[in-house]
Formats: C-alpha cells, sequence, structure tokens
C-alpha cells in the first residue's frame, strides 16, 4: 500500500477496506455509481469546460482525423487476407491486461461496471483469439487486427496525450515444435509491417529492429527461416540484442519499428511473443505473437497519398 491508499484507508471508519472488498460486486457497482451520481449532481458547467482544458484524459488528440482516417485506410488496404479485422469495445474485462502480464492495475483507467477502458488492443485481440483457437482443429491458426484508440492512466510527460490510436495485429497459433510455429508467425507480421513501412515512409530510413529474448531456437529460426523468406531488399530487419524493454513481457523474440536516425529516430511501433493465449486457453503449447504501430505518430511522417 502507497502513502495516498494509507492516507485514504485512515480516514475511513475501521473495517471499511474489508466491508468493501467482501461486497457482492453488484452491491459493490451500485454503491460506487450511487457516489458517481452524488458527485455529478453537484457538478456545473464552468467545471465542465475547467476539466475539458485541463484533464489530460479528455484532451482531444491534436492529429487531423481526415490524415488519420487516409493513413489507417491504407493500413487496412495493405492488410493480407489472413487477417480478420475487429471492431472493438471502448472497455474490456476488468484484469484484461493485469491478469497475463505484469502491468498494474493502476496504469489502467477502471469502470464501476467490471470493465476497464481498453488501453491495449493487443490483449483484448488475444481473448478473442482465445475463443476462436477453442473452436478450431489442434492445427488451425487465428490472425486478427483491429485498429483503435486506447486510454493509459500512466503520465507520459508534457507534449504527450493520455489517448492514442494503434493498429494492431494478434497471431495464435499451436506450436509444432523447433521454432517453426513462431517463424510462421513472426514471417507474417514481418511481411505486413515492411510492407507499411516501404509504402508510406519510402524516404524515412524505417527499420525493424529485432531482439531474441529467451529462445535460442527461435534466435535460429529467425536467421534460417524468417530473414531468407523476407529477402535482403526492403526495410532493413536489424539485430537489436541490447533491448532491456519488454523483457518479463515478451517470450522468445521482441520487435520494434522505428524510422529516422540518431536524435531524430521515432519509435512507431513495438511487438513480440506472448503467452496470452496459452494462458486463456490453458494449453501451453499455444503461441501468439502481438504487433501494434501508433497510427498518429505514423501520420505526421506519412507524406499524402
Amino acid at each position: 500500500m502507497d502513502d495516498a491508499e494509507r492516507r485514504v484507508w485512515g480516514r475511513l471508519p475501521d473495517g471499511a477496506r474489508a466491508a468493501l472488498a467482501g461486497l457482492p460486486p453488484a452491491d459493490l457497482r451500485t454503491l460506487l455509481l450511487a457516489v458517481a451520481r452524488d458527485r455529478a449532481a453537484v457538478v456545473r458547467p464552468a467545471d465542465l469546460v475547467r476539466r475539458w482544458r485541463t484533464d489530460r484524459f479528455t484532451r482531444p488528440s491534436a492529429a487531423d482525423p481526415r490524415a488519420l482516417a487516409a493513413v489507417e485506410a491504407r493500413l487496412w488496404k495493405l492488410l493480407p487476407a489472413e487477417f480478420a479485422g475487429l471492431d472493438l469495445s471502448p472497455v474490456a474485462p476488468l484484469g484484461t491486461c493485469s491478469a497475463v502480464t505484469p502491468a498494474s492495475q493502476n496504469r489502467i483507467v477502471t469502470t464501476m461496471r467490471a470493465t476497464e477502458v481498453l488501453s491495449d488492443p493487443t490483449n483484448a485481440l488475444a481473448i478473442e483469439a482465445a475463443l476462436r483457437r477453442r473452436e478450431q482443429p489442434t492445427d488451425g491458426s487465428v490472425h486478427l487486427a483491429a485498429c483503435h484508440r486506447v486510454l493509459r492512466a500512466q503520465d507520459f510527460g508534457p507534449g504527450w496525450s493520455a489517448h492514442f490510436r494503434l493498429f494492431t495485429l494478434v497471431s495464435s497459433a499451436r506450436d509444432v515444435g523447433s521454432g517453426r510455429t513462431e517463424a510462421r508467425l513472426l514471417t507474417l507480421h514481418l511481411t505486413y509491417w515492411r510492407k507499411v513501412l516501404a509504402t508510406l515512409l519510402p524516404q524515412s530510413a524505417a527499420q525493424v529492429r529485432l531482439t531474441v529474448l529467451d529462445s535460442p531456437v527461435v534466435g535460429e529460426r529467425i536467421e534460417d527461416t524468417v530473414r531468407p523468406t523476407l529477402g535482403p531488399a526492403g526495410v532493413p530487419l536489424v539485430d537489436e540484442p541490447e533491448r532491456r524493454r519488454g523483457r518479463g513481457y515478451y517470450v522468445g523474440a521482441a520487435l520494434r519499428i522505428t524510422a529516422g536516425h540518431g536524435a531524430d529516430e521515432v519509435e512507431l511501433g513495438d511487438g513480440g511473443f506472448t503467452a496470452w493465449t496459452a494462458q486463456l486457453t490453458s494449453d501451453g503449447k499455444e503461441r501468439c505473437l502481438t504487433s501494434c504501430l501508433a497510427t498518429e505518430r505514423l501520420t505526421t511522417l506519412t507524406t499524402p497519398a
């Protein structure tokens, strides 16, 4: 418990925390909705204007929606036929991220109805992928894509919005041994992202950076299968063994999408293998690859079609 929590609980009667924690979900929801109703009843129009101006959660995006929509339409057009597109709900089940990742629930905007505002479409797509995989033969596969505005509670600092749009891919299939499933999924995702970068940022020095995390076998398949399949031409695939971020979150291998050089480098996207669909299906042989790209950042670099 941090100092802020300790201070708040200290102002309440003894036993309040245990009493609230012990309430059935429906009763807790009723209580929280009543509190929200009481607080909303005293909000004045001037309060709305002030909050709209100062609250980082509510400020509109600075992106031009017409340019953003045009870029996202091109991303959908380039998407391989294997991927099914989903239009996700603005909310996901409570614990969608924290139940399968080390992410803290404090970084997520939680609602009062056992849901949370979508903070990462890849987690939501992984749940859908797990459901679809349960209905397939073991040798089947699921490939999903979504483009969604996400909201995150952590403060990214001056000039950064709490909400932004991500174009995301999630693929899930059963392990067939020797890293062959990972190679197949990685080839599919990398082929797409390299095509996106070559099409939309042909002059930007874009790169896809690859990091082998904890699987020498996956590293071998990258060298003897993935790279030969993709070929040497096009957007470079650059080894990034020094990467530290994402270790413990991703397994096997991770990727990073960048544009520009040195101080002008912009990170556009991220991804890697996760254990999410293995956990969600209770099948340790299930393999899951996620990847995403920030479309607002991409739009700032893209020449209009």
